[in-house]
């Protein structure tokens, strides 16, 4: 059961990814997608892009429309959702390499159900999906292109000092309008 705080956390990060321009390389809108292998190779993509965007997490919601970012609702559900005979979570986490947290939650917004999948940023180096490294460019997911090789060189400019601290958790919009974290 989701306590009132967490409900109202829920709520408020659905409300600021909603108002986001439009799709960027830490956050996907779907509404019904249950594809396990398209899920895994978002979760390595967006992983990636959140540590090269200095993002502490990166974002899918079920339930929510691309264009016009309106609350659907969604017949997705993790905890149902299974790869052969294994659960979604538990496939997920056996072939993305390395190890990163991920969290589904689900909320009701507006009496419609929204699936929110909260994806750790890349650590040390590129998250990989079945051994492959996928990366968010644009609107789409591609195989490894330059933005994976540059978090690959990243952990060593961290150990220098070349870059700043990690970006806090929420999202919001810049007053320029641009996302930020």
């Amino acid at each position: 059961m989701t306590d009132c705080r967490d409900r109202d956390y829920l709520l408020g990060l659905v409300r600021e990814l909603r108002r986001l321009p439009h799709e960027i390389e830490w956050v996907e809108f779907k509404v019904n997608q249950r594809d396990p292998r398209a899920i895994g190779e978002y979760v390595s993509a967006l992983a990636n892009a959140a540590a090269l965007h200095d993002k502490a997490r990166a974002y899918v919601l079920w339930g929510i429309e691309d264009g016009a970012h309106a609350v659907v609702g969604t017949r997705f559900s993790p905890g149902a959702a299974k790869k052969g005979a294994e659960p979604l979570e538990t496939w997920l986490l056996r072939l993305l390499s390395p190890r990163i947290d991920f969290r589904f939650r689900e909320v009701s917004v507006d009496e419609r159900r929204v699936v929110l999948l909260e994806i750790d940023r890349a650590a040390h180096r590129p998250v990989a999906f079945e051994g492959v490294e996928f990366i968010r460019v644009g609107d789409g997911v591609r195989r490894r292109l330059r933005g994976v090789d540059r978090l690959r060189r990243r952990p060593a400019a961290e150990a220098r000092g070349d870059r700043a601290g990690v970006a806090p958790d929420r999202p919001g919009v810049s007053r320029d309008g641009g996302a930020r974290a």
